[in-house]
C-alpha cells in the first residue's frame, strides 16, 4: 500500500484498536479487583458471625456449669446474639444470590435459638436446672452449630460465584486480546510495503536465469524469486536519462562499421551501470538465439555460450519470445542483476539485449528505459544491415 493517507488511517485504526482494549482490559482488571476485594470483606465477616456463634453457645452452656452465675451469662448471650444478627444482616446486604438463602436460614436458625434460650431462661427461673440443661445441650447446642454451619455454607457460595465471575472476565479479556492483535496484526499485513520490481505493465519473468554460463546464468531452469539487493548506486535523474538517451540516438545516426556499434555497446553499458552487454540475434528459423556482439567478456567466454533454445527457461528466450522485458533480480552476496530487453523490428522480435546490473539497480526504471532505448535503435541497426550480416560474427570487448 503506497497511499499516505491510507497508511496513516490504518495506523490510526491499529492504535485505536489497542487502546481500546487496553482500555477494556484494565476495566476488567479493575473488577477483578474489586470483587476479590469484596470477597475477602465478606470473608472476615463470616468468620467473625462463626466465631460468635461459637461464643454464643459456650456461653449459653455456662448458664448451668457447677460455679457459673446467670447473671453474667444471660447479658452475655442476648449481646452476643444480637451482634450475631447484625452480622447476618451485614453479610446479606452484600452477599449473592446463592449465599443470601444460605444466610436467611442462618437468620431463621438464630430465631429459632432465641426461642429455645427464652426456654431454658424460664426453666432456670422455676429452679428446674436439669430440664433447662437438656434444651441448652441439645436444642441450643444444635441451633447455633446449625447457624454457625449455614454461615459457612454463605461463605463458600460467595466463592463459588467469584471463580465464575473471574472465569467470564478472564475469557473476555482473552476475545479482546485476540481481536485487538488479530486486528493490528491484520493492519500490519496491509501497511508493509511490497518492493516495486520497477518493470512497466510490458515487463515479465521477473527472476528468471538470463542464459546459459555459469558467470552469465544463461541458462537452466529458472530459479525462485530472491530478495532485491539495495542498490549503493544514486539513481539516475530523469534529465540525464534523457541526455543520455539523446546522445545515443545521435551516435546511432553516425554509425560506420563494426567497431563505433561495439564502443556504443560501452557506452551504453557505462550508462547502465552494467558489469556487461551482450547483443543475442536470433537464426534465420527463428528457433534458436546466439550472442553476436558483447561488452565486458572475454572471446572465449562467448565462444564457449551454445545456442539458447527460444523454448528455453531463462530471461533472453523469454524476452525473444514473448518481445517484453525481462528482469533477472540480483541475490544478496550472490549473482548480479539483470535486465534484457528485446530487439523488437516491423517483422516482430529479433534478438535480445541482455546487460548485467552492478549493485541491485535491475529494478531502476531509468536503467530498464536506457536498456529499452538502446535495444530499440539496435533494431534499427541490425535490420538495415546487408543480408550477410543479420547473423554477424560474435565480436567482444
Amino acid at each position: 500500500m503506497r497511499s499516505s493517507a491510507a497508511r496513516l488511517t490504518l495506523g490510526a485504526a491499529a492504535w485505536i484498536a489497542l487502546g481500546v482494549a487496553a482500555f477494556l482490559l484494565f476495566q476488567s482488571e479493575q473488577q477483578i479487583i474489586s470483587q476479590t476485594s469484596a470477597l475477602r470483606t465478606f470473608d472476615l465477616h463470616a468468620r467473625e458471625a462463626s466465631d460468635a456463634l461459637a461464643d454464643l453457645r459456650v456461653s449459653q452452656q455456662a448458664y448451668v456449669a457447677v460455679g457459673q452465675g446467670v447473671a453474667f451469662w444471660m447479658p452475655k448471650v442476648a449481646t452476643t446474639a444480637a451482634s450475631v444478627g447484625a452480622a447476618l444482616d451485614a453479610l446479606r446486604q452484600s452477599a449473592t444470590a446463592g449465599a443470601r438463602t444460605a444466610l436467611d436460614q442462618a437468620a431463621s436458625t438464630m430465631s429459632e435459638f432465641d426461642s429455645i434460650d427464652k426456654r431454658a431462661r424460664d426453666y432456670l427461673t422455676s429452679g428446674e436446672s436439669l430440664m433447662a440443661a437438656d434444651v441448652i445441650f441439645t436444642e441450643g447446642g444444635d441451633a447455633a452449630a446449625t447457624a454457625a454451619r449455614q454461615v459457612e455454607t454463605a461463605r463458600l457460595a460467595e466463592h463459588q460465584a467469584l471463580d465464575v465471575a473471574e472465569a467470564a472476565l478472564r475469557k473476555q479479556q482473552a476475545v479482546t486480546m485476540a481481536v485487538a492483535a488479530g486486528l493490528a496484526g491484520f493492519i500490519v499485513l496491509v501497511l508493509i510495503p511490497v518492493p516495486r520490481t520497477g518493470a512497466s505493465g510490458a515487463t515479465a519473468g521477473v527472476g528468471t536465469s538470463i542464459g546459459s554460463s555459469a558467470s552469465l546464468g544463461l541458462s537452466g531452469a529458472a530459479e525462485p524469486l530472491a530478495p532485491v539487493t539495495p542498490r549503493t548506486n544514486p539513481p539516475i535523474a530523469p534529465a540525464t536519462v534523457l541526455k543520455a538517451a539523446a546522445d545515443l540516438a545521435t551516435d546511432f545516426g553516425r554509425l560506420r562499421d563494426l567497431s563505433d556499434l561495439t564502443r556504443l555497446l560501452g557506452r551504453a553499458a557505462d550508462m547502465m551501470d552494467a558489469s556487461g552487454v551482450m547483443v543475442w540475434m536470433g537464426s534465420a528459423t527463428g528457433a534458436d538465439l546466439r550472442p553476436v556482439l558483447a561488452h565486458g567478456y572475454s572471446a572465449q567466454m562467448i565462444a564457449r555460450i551454445p545456442p539458447v533454445p527460444q523454448s528455453g527457461d531463462n530471461a533472453a528466450a523469454a524476452a525473444y519470445r514473448s518481445g517484453t522485458l525481462q528482469i533477472v533480480l540480483s541475490r544478496p552476496g550472490g549473482a548480479s542483476g539483470a535486465v534484457v530487453a528485446p530487439i523488437l523490428s516491423a517483422e516482430g522480435c529479433i534478438g535480445a539485449l541482455s546487460a548485467e546490473i552492478r549493485g541491485g539497480a535491475e529494478t531502476s526504471e531509468s536503467v530498464q528505459a536506457l536498456a529499452a532505448i538502446f535495444a530499440a535503435h539496435l533494431a534499427g541497426v541490425l535490420v538495415s544491415a546487408p543480408t550477410e550480416n543479420k547473423e554477424p560474427k560474435a565480436a567482444a570487448n
